[in-house]
C-alpha cells in the first residue's frame, strides 16, 4: 500500500516546485520581458511611427548620452557604490568646454581639457570615497551640489552659444546612416564590457564589490580599486557632457542633470537579469533599452513629460524592487 501511495505524490510535488520557481524567474526575467512587452506595445499602438528604421535610429541616438554615463555607473556600481554626481559633471564640463571654444581655444584642446576637468572631479569623488571613507552617496551628494554650482557660476545661470561646427558634428554628425554620439556610446560601452568581463582590473572590480574584506584578504588594494573606478566614472561623465553640448550646439549648467537618476534606473534594472546579483554591461543595456523604449514611445503617444517623469520614478522603484526580489530568491 505504502508503495503505490509514493508515486501519486512526487506528480503534486513537482508541481509545486514548479508553481514556486515562477516568481523567481520573473524577478530574474520580468526586465528582458518587460523590454519585449514595450515594444509590442507601441509596435500596436503606433506601428506606423514605432515600427521604422528611422525610428530605431532615433531611439539609439536618444540614448546615447545616457548610455555613456550608464556604462561609467555600472562600473562604480560593481565597486558597490554609487555615484549621484555624474549628472551634475557632465553640465558643469559642457559649460567649461563651450566656453573655451567661445574663447577661441582649440577644438581639441577644448575636449581634451573637459576630459581632464571629469579626471579630475573623479579623483576628488575616489579620494573622498576610498581614503576618506565617506559613504559614497554622501560624498558624491556633496560633489554634486558643488559642481552644480560651479557651473551656475561659470555661466552666470545662462547658455553659452556660438560653438564652431568641427565641434558640433561630435554631437550633430554621422558617419554614414549612424549618428557620432551612437557610435561614441557603442565604442565606450564594448570597452567597459572588456575591461569587466576580460581583464584583472575588472575581476578586481568584482570582487571588491563582491566582499570588500575576502578581496583585501586576496591581496586587492581595495581603495585603490575603488579610486579606479570613481576615475571611469568622472572622465565618462565628462565625455557625455562634451557630446550633449556638443549636440545642442551650446552649454547649459543644468543640461545634464536628469542623466544621473536616468543611469541608476538603468543599471538597477540589469543587475535583475545577472544571477550573481551584480551589474553587468548586458543587463545594463536591457534596461538603458526600457528607458529608451519608453521615453521614444511616450513622446510618440504624445503623453506629457510631467508623467514622463513620474514614470521615471516609478520605474526605479520597481527596478530596485525587482534587483531586490532576485536576490532574496537566490
Amino acid at each position: 500500500m505504502m508503495s503505490s501511495t509514493a508515486p501519486a505524490q512526487a506528480p503534486s510535488t513537482e508541481a509545486t516546485r514548479s508553481r514556486a520557481t515562477i516568481p523567481a524567474r520573473l524577478a530574474s526575467y520580468g526586465t528582458l520581458l518587460g523590454l519585449v512587452a514595450l515594444i509590442i506595445l507601441f509596435s500596436v499602438l503606433r506601428p506606423q511611427v514605432f515600427l521604422t528604421p528611422l525610428n530605431f535610429t532615433n531611439i539609439l541616438e536618444q540614448i546615447a548620452i545616457l548610455a555613456i554615463v550608464t556604462a561609467v555607473q555600472t562600473v562604480v556600481m560593481v565597486v558597490g557604490d554609487f555615484d549621484l554626481s555624474v549628472g551634475a559633471l557632465a553640465s558643469l564640463v559642457g559649460v567649461i568646454t563651450a566656453q573655451l571654444l567661445v574663447a577661441g581655444t582649440d577644438p581639441a584642446a577644448a575636449v581634451a581639457a573637459g576630459l581632464l576637468t571629469g579626471l579630475l572631479a573623479g579623483a576628488v569623488n575616489g579620494a573622498l570615497v576610498s581614503y576618506l571613507n565617506l559613504s559614497a552617496f554622501i560624498a558624491t551628494l556633496a560633489t554634486m551640489t558643488s559642481f552644480t554650482g560651479l557651473a551656475l557660476l561659470l555661466s552666470n545661470g545662462s547658455t553659452v552659444f556660438g560653438l564652431p561646427d568641427s565641434f558640433v558634428w561630435l554631437g550633430q554628425g554621422r558617419l554614414g546612416p549612424v549618428p557620432v554620439p551612437v557610435v561614441i556610446a557603442l565604442a565606450l560601452v564594448l570597452l567597459i564590457w572588456f575591461v569587466l568581463s576580460k581583464t584583472v582590473l575588472g575581476r578586481a572590480w568584482y570582487a571588491v564589490g563582491g566582499n570588500a574584506e575576502a578581496a583585501r584578504l586576496s591581496g586587492v588594494n581595495v581603495r585603490l580599486v575603488r579610486f579606479s573606478a570613481f576615475l571611469v566614472s568622472g572622465t565618462g561623465a565628462a565625455l557625455a557632457g562634451i557630446v550633449l553640448t556638443a549636440r545642442l550646439a551650446s552649454g547649459h549648467p543644468t543640461a545634464a542633470d536628469a542623466l544621473m537618476l536616468s543611469s541608476i534606473a538603468a543599471v538597477f534594472l540589469g543587475i535583475t537579469l545577472s544571477r550573481a546579483g551584480q551589474p553587468t554591461i548586458g543587463g545594463t543595456a536591457v534596461g538603458l533599452g526600457i528607458m529608451g523604449v519608453l521615453s521614444n514611445g511616450l513622446n510618440i503617444m504624445q503623453v506629457n513629460s510631467y508623467v514622463q517623469q513620474v514614470l521615471t520614478g516609478l520605474i526605479i522603484v520597481l527596478a530596485v524592487s525587482l534587483s531586490r526580489l532576485s536576490r532574496r530568491r537566490r
